[in-house]
């Protein structure tokens, strides 16, 4: 084989061996966009419940000043029915 048919040989092979590496970086590039996409679905749906939760712990305490003032008028009703001993 000519020094020439070597070069052009080696040069075949190193394309051939950088064609697979730019193939297995690509299915590696594809493999993080598809976990970075499914991460950005799950921040959302994270985000989303940690809203519900907020919005029902607004309701619950809204909930529990209307019992607290309740039972605060209940007490007070009470104490003003129970006789006094002086």
């Amino acid at each position: 084989m000519s020094q020439n048919d070597q070069v052009i040989q080696k040069i075949g092979e190193t394309v051939l061996a950088s064609t697979e590496t730019i193939n297995r970086l690509s299915e590696r590039v594809d493999a993080i966009a598809q976990q970075t996409q499914q991460q950005g679905y799950q921040i959302f749906a994270l985000t989303d419940a940690i809203q519900t939760l907020v919005e029902n712990q607004d309701r619950s305490l809204a909930q529990l000043g209307q019992l607290t003032e309740t039972l605060q008028r209940l007490t007070s009703a009470l104490e003003k029915q129970q006789p006094k001993n002086e």
